[in-house]
Formats: C-alpha cells, structure tokens, sequence
C-alpha cells in the first residue's frame, strides 16, 4: 500500500498532501500539471481573492467592489470568514433559508442510501412531479376556469438549471412547430447563458459584449407602468407576430418571464398576458412561462406568476430556488407538446436531471414551503415591504422614481433629479456598495442596471424588512449629501454618453419598429 501511495505521488504530484488554501495551489504547481506534493494553507482574503483571479475565468463576476468571502449561512443571514453576519436580500436560491437542516438532511440521507439517474425506477419521481403538477395547475374551480386556450401541464422533465429547461423548453416548441422558428421575447429579458439562450436574451444581446438581435428574434417593448408605455398586451402580442411574418417567417415560440426581473423587476399590468397569449397562439404559438426566478411562492400566496395574471402557459420552466441551492431545475408541458417532441424517436436523457438526491432536494422544499406557510408570508412581509420602501420613496421623490414588485420580488427603479426620469446607474451602485458597508446586501438590475432589486430567502420577516428599511434611510439621509450626489451626477453624465444612450436607441428603434407593425404607436397611460 506505502509502495502505491508513492507511485501516486510520482506521478499526479497529490497524494503529498493537498492539505488547505489555494495559494500554495499556484505557487507550488508543478510542470506535470499536479499540485508539487502540497496545496499549501493560507486560506487568508488576501490569498483567496489572488487565486481567485489567477485560476477563475476573467469574465467572471464578483458581488461588490469588495468581494466578500461568505464560508456559512443560517436562514436570512450569510456569514463571513471573521463571522460577521449579512443581511441576504438578494439570494433567492437559499429559497427556504439558508442551511435549513430539513433540505440538508433530505438530500444527505438520499446521497447515503443511493443516488441514480432517471433511467430507474424510485417511487418519488412520480410523487414529486405530480405535487409540482398540481401546484402548477391548481385545484380550485377558478383554476379549471382559467385561459380555456390553456390545455393542462400533465408532464414533467427534471434538469439540472433554469438554462437547461429553457433549452429544453425551445427545443419542444420547435418539435410541435416545425417551420415557425422565429421566436418572441420580452425587451430586457434573461432566459439563461447556453448558446441557444443568449440569442433570446436582450439582457445579454444588446449588453456588454452582445452580438445585437439575431432576425429570427423579435423584442416585446417591455411593458413600462412607470413611464406609461407598452402596456397593452393584446397588441404586443400582434407587433410579435406582424414582425415575424414581415422578416419572412413565422413565430413558433413566445418566452416570458411571469415577472421580469433582471428587465427590472417589472410587474405587468392586469390582463397583460391574457392578450399576449391569444395573440400569438391564434398563429400557432407556444406559450413559455419562465418561473425560474419568480416561481415557488415568491410572488405570494398564488405560488406561480403566471397564476396572477390568470393564464395557463403551454410550458413552465423553474429552477433557482427549486433545490435551495441544489442544482436542479424542472420544465413542464402539456401532454400535446410532449408527445410531438417524442414523435421523432430520439431519446431525452439528462444524466443528472431527476437524480434520486434531486428529488428528494425539490420535495423537502415543497414540504418546507408548505408546512412553514412560506408563501403567505411572502406575500404579507412583501406587502410591509413595499409600504416602507413607498414611505422611503416619498422622503426622496426626486431619487426614488419607482417602487414596484409583489411578495418578496421586489424593486426601486433608481432616477436621475429633475425632468424624464432619466436612469440612475451609478447612484444605484452606490446605493448598494453603501448598504454592503452596513452588512445589507442588495443587487442592481435591469437593462440600464438602475433598479436596485430584493429577492431575499423566503423565511424573511418583519424584523428583516426593519432592519433593511432602516439603514436603506439612512444611507439616504445621512450618506448621500449634496456633495456626494453632485459627484455621482458627473459620473452619470459620463454613463449616460458612453453605455445608456446607445442601449437607449436599440430599445427605442426596436419599440418604433415592432409597433410599425401592429400599425400604431404603443399605448400609454
């Protein structure tokens, strides 16, 4: 056994010890590609932020100018290295909190007993995909009332990421609609990182970096309460469909997200996808509602966006939150759809898409969810929420434009002092490195990335929004002084010229364009 342990050291440079941090990692690595006979020790800021940035990709991202190194968390806070705790009001993928031993102990016991791929048989696949079966298609009178175009969801596929079930999602309707290829998508919208997906993601395409709208894409004007404008889905719906037969096709597909979120965390007016979906299912459209950051109950009570606007979508996608951090996701569809994907014969297999330790990771949330009365809550600490955040708004109108979101979903646009409600980047960064500063954490999105977003762990209650009400104020009132303000103005003006107002354009000319062909400008308030 000593002689093997040897020969291993020999040759792959490990069995000497990989015994802690990753700076001897870098220091230490051999020609061979091994580690030189040890990892090193130093697990110091300082030397995992340096190995960090020599052995991670370079376009990857780190949250706040300075990275915080988080080694555990407990329901809504996280903790770092020194134990300092953090408010987490943007991580909605700890969906039942973070740690929470009942999730934990699911998935440890299943990875103990055995874990499989879908090719086997285990009595709570099954139990698991008819429990989110019937969440999705609810059991109320109202619910078998909802969009009669609306066929019920019967069939499930478990992946491993909201990308995943994305793709898998495009790749069902392009099955059941061969020859309409073209595909509608809502105007700053994300729909995942594949290479199939960035090309039905405004958010990306026409960011940093992006190749601009491929033609078989077509944009829907985001619908805008704040400003008035594009709030008429009806009409969304016939621009989707006149600007796809006017480049020579027909749409296949229409992607939207039940709530958008990195569009802004934009709630869409009433009715708003009761239109949309008549419209373009009358050409023969399939209809995706993208869950995976609203679903589960975050938006309240109702547990589905799309169920707020009293719609059944042809397919759901979910992820995110579905695991508590496991890496599962879900798609499900109608038994049509379903059927014409399976028709050309060629199998579907995820390897560990519906893994037993999956299951049992989705049904502990589902348990959890229920039992704790998560969604209820959401929808009343949400509420409370967003009254504080309005009360905050009115204190600061002039830096507050908007304030808007349902259950724990929540957003503030950022705007600019005086006239037009011009966006607000660079104070909404600010507005979020300062609440890091206090132990808060908080995100910025949307397509001018002026939105400061709150999604926090559904197990936020009052006490949280208190404490997040509080120093969001303080920052407000006592941080950002006249001076300070007029120094962020400087740097929005540079913003503005050299990244706002040419993703501006792109948005507006897409808007002019996609309204020319429902034959009138868009509606307003």
């Amino acid at each position: 056994m000593r002689a093997a342990a040897a020969a291993a050291d020999s040759t792959c440079g490990l069995a000497g010890g990989c015994t802690g941090g990753p700076a001897k990692a870098v220091e230490g690595a051999d020609s061979s590609g091994g580690c030189g006979g040890g990892c090193g020790t130093d697990d110091s800021y300082e030397a995992v932020l340096a190995a960090r940035r020599q052995m991670y990709g370079p376009n990857t991202s780190l949250s706040y100018e300075k990275p915080i190194m988080m080694v555990r968390g407990q329901g809504t806070y996280m903790y770092d290295e020194h134990g300092t705790p953090y408010l987490d009001c943007i991580n909605n993928v700890a969906h039942v909190g973070h740690g929470q031993p009942e999730v934990a102990a699911a998935i440890g016991s299943q990875l103990s007993t055995i874990n499989t791929n879908s090719r086997f048989l285990h009595p709570d696949l099954p139990r698991y995909s008819s429990l989110l079966l019937a969440s999705l298609n609810g059991t109320t009178a109202k619910d078998q009332l909802l969009d009669a175009n609306g066929q019920p969801l019967e069939v499930v596929y478990l992946v491993c990421s909201g990308s995943e079930a994305n793709d898998l999602a495009l790749r069902i309707a392009m099955a059941a609609r061969p020859g309409q290829t073209h595909v509608a998508v809502m105007g700053g919208a994300y729909h995942g990182h594949l290479s199939s997906l960035i090309p039905l993601s405004p958010y990306k395409f026409w960011g940093t970096g992006g190749g601009g709208k491929p033609p078989h894409v077509h944009v829907i004007p985001c619908p805008d309460t704040f400003r008035g404008e594009h709030l008429d889905g009806r009409r969304a719906g016939r621009a989707a469909v006149a600007a796809a037969r006017a480049a020579g096709g027909r749409l296949g597909a229409v992607f939207v997200e039940s709530v958008l979120s990195c569009g802004g965390q934009v709630v869409l007016p009433p009715g708003y996808l009761q239109g949309l979906y008549a419209e373009v299912r009358a050409e023969g459209a399939v209809v995706v509602a993208d869950e995976v950051q609203c679903g589960f109950g975050r938006c309240g009570g109702a547990w589905w966006g799309f169920r707020t606007q009293d719609v059944r979508p042809d397919i759901v996608t979910m992820g995110k939150p579905i695991g508590n951090g496991y890496p599962m996701a879900a798609l499900a569809t109608t038994r049509a759809l379903a059927n014409a994907f399976a028709a050309s014969g060629m199998e579907y297999f995820n390897t560990y898409g519906g893994s037993t330790a999956a299951v049992q990771a989705g049904m502990a949330v589902m348990r959890v969810l229920c039992r704790d009365r998560l969604p209820q809550q959401a929808e009343q600490t949400g509420a409370y929420l967003l009254a504080g955040l309005r009360s905050l708004q009115a204190a600061h109108p002039s830096l507050l434009g908007d304030v808007r979101g349902m259950g724990l979903f929540l957003g503030v646009e950022v705007v600019r002092p005086g006239e037009g409600r011009r966006h607000a980047p660079r104070t909404a960064r600010w507005i979020k490195e300062r609440m890091r500063a206090r132990c808060v954490l908080l995100s910025t999105d949307g397509p001018y990335d002026n939105v400061v977003k709150m999604k926090p762990p559904m197990v936020f209650g009052r006490r949280e929004a208190d404490t997040l009400l509080h120093h969001l104020g303080e920052v407000l009132s006592t941080e950002l002084t006249p001076a300070q303000l007029q120094r962020l103005e400087a740097e929005e003006d540079q913003h503005e010229a050299a990244v706002l107002a040419p993703r501006r354009r792109q948005y507006e000319e897409n808007a002019r364009a996609m309204y020319a062909a429902a034959e009138g400008p868009p509606a307003k308030l």
